[in-house]
């Protein structure tokens, strides 16, 4: 990054941060108690994200019969989140420890490119994820042919994807450099120069925009399917599953507003950048949507994964080193399969004879 551009909350005025050298040079920007507060909570963040994905993709691995191709992206959603966790949280804690960007200009373009790119991978999969629980809930024949093929072809092209917007800053279609309050690194959304605006522009429709919109409207409409199929099992005289259909309606919920709380602050801070280029934006300001961002890792294994009753068994029997005994039934969910276009008759059966379904 150019060390003589424009930075929206320098007003002018010299930094003592240097790009070069990365220099470890007293902060003036923030109080070091400030510094020690970020330090604190992210250490907390990558203890949570590096346990509960490392737990995820350890009980998905010791059982080979959980990995369905819904189960896949679960997979690969730890994968990225665990890799947000060490090569984003975990040298953010460091670095606020320290008080700057002590370890070099090479770190900083790393840490924002694994940032960037694992984030970018975490986001693009929760949207492929929405978008085939909506073939699975609302397009029974698109959903019936959910396959392991299907799955990992999908998978490879959201991190192919992913890389290439990752990617390209290394190569002068923007690029990565500090932000905030200097001890993070990400997109140089300061930087101004035609050839940033528009990999921002872009960035931002395709990367944020896009991604919100598909998973709003993939969710509104599995809500709007599962009401639908309850009425009509209501209709038909048998039992409506309202239990199960609660806590799927509270699961979807959960998955939006966690992603609200994670991604919006930052989707809102690359509008306004866009916007408005010249706007000053405050170093804790222009901070803080990225920490949003990198606490991602630790909601969705909860959500996704330990919120299921048969994953959640076979988490306590990993951390009990086999000792923990499963009670009771090995799954309580929502059919997403049932929900096609046979009659309300083979509807009823369907939902009341079922036991074990993938996690919703």
């Amino acid at each position: 990054m150019d060390s003589n551009s424009t930075k929206p909350w320098s007003s002018g005025s010299h930094h003592p941060y240097i790009p070069e050298e990365m220099g470890t040079m007293a902060p003036t920007i923030f109080p070091r108690v400030g510094y020690s507060i970020l330090s604190f909570l992210m250490f907390i963040n990558t203890v949570l994200s590096v346990f509960n994905n490392g737990l995820v993709i350890t009980v998905m691995l010791r059982n080979p019969s959980l990995l369905h191709p819904m189960n896949v992206f679960i997979l690969s959603l730890a994968v990225s989140d665990l890799m947000i966790g060490l090569c984003g949280s975990l040298v953010v804690t460091i670095t606020n420890y320290q008080g700057s960007f002590f370890i070099g200009h090479a770190a900083c373009v790393f840490q924002g490119f694994a940032v960037n790119y694992f984030g970018l991978v975490s986001l693009c999969t929760l949207t492929l994820l929405a978008y085939e629980r909506y073939n699975v809930v609302c397009k029974s024949r698109a959903g019936l042919k959910l396959s392991m093929r299907r799955s990992i072809i999908g998978l490879l092209f959201v991190w192919v994807f992913c890389l290439f917007w990752a990617v390209t800053p290394l190569f002068g279609w923007s690029s990565y450099g500090p932000e905030g309050v200097q001890t993070s690194c990400s997109l140089a959304w300061e930087e101004r120069s035609w050839s940033n605006y528009s990999y921002l522009v872009l960035y931002t429709l395709l990367c944020f925009i896009f991604p919100v919109a598909v998973i709003i409207y993939c969710y509104c409409k599995v809500l709007t399917s599962m009401s639908k199929l309850n009425r009509s099992v209501e209709l038909q005289g048998g039992r409506s599953s309202q239990k199960e259909n609660d806590h799927a309606i509270s699961m979807v919920l959960a998955m939006i507003i966690a992603f609200f709380v994670c991604w919006l602050p930052y989707t809102a801070l690359s509008v306004v950048v866009v916007v408005d280029p010249e706007l000053y934006i405050p170093p804790l300001v222009a901070t803080m949507p990225m920490y949003f961002a990198k606490t991602s890792p630790v909601y969705n294994p909860i959500i996704y994964f330990l919120s299921n009753k048969q994953f959640r068994d076979s988490a306590l029997e990993v951390l009990s080193c086999g000792r923990y005994i499963p009670h009771g039934p090995t799954s309580v969910s929502i059919n997403m399969r049932t929900l096609n276009r046979r009659t309300p008759a083979s509807l009823s059966r369907s939902v009341n004879t079922h036991s074990k379904v993938l996690p919703l």
